[in-house]
């Protein structure tokens, strides 16, 4: 599965320890930041939300310092549902009750282990459709 990620300054430690820990699984595309130096998140998301938008079988990961910036930046874009996503368990929801195509995270306020928890559940969790498939109809 190929997916598309970026970050801002904040959270760009954390994408790239996620790239080495899932490299193996997944083949990432990684829209930036290449590094440590202050950013405007708002420059990442929109390309990558964009991308996610116009191709129905990508998926992408944003991270940011709180997660806020970048989840309110993708859900600018029509098709995109990116949900920001601080434990596994919501990661699970925004897949299976929401269909969220972008999973944000906050880099900031999660270790790197529950990161990698929520990266790997978003991931190998699917749409449930019925009852929520009206719901997402009613998004966009």
């Amino acid at each position: 599965m190929k997916i598309v990620i970026a970050s801002d300054h904040a959270g760009f430690e954390l994408k790239e320890q996620i790239k080495r820990h899932f490299a193996r699984e997944f083949e990432f595309e990684d829209l930036g930041t290449h590094s440590a130096e202050s950013v405007d998140y708002p420059d990442f998301a929109h390309p990558l939300a964009e991308k996610v938008a116009h191709d129905p079988s990508l998926f992408g990961v944003l991270i940011c310092g709180t997660g806020n910036g970048m989840v309110m930046t993708a859900n600018k874009h029509a098709d995109v549902r990116a949900g920001l996503c601080w434990a596994p368990e919501i990661a699970a929801l925004a897949r299976q009750h929401n269909n969220a195509n972008i999973l944000v995270m906050p880099a900031r306020f999660i270790p790197e282990e529950t990161a990698f928890n929520i990266f790997d559940t978003f991931f190998h969790t699917e749409f449930e459709g019925g009852r929520h498939e009206r719901r997402i109809a009613k998004i966009n």
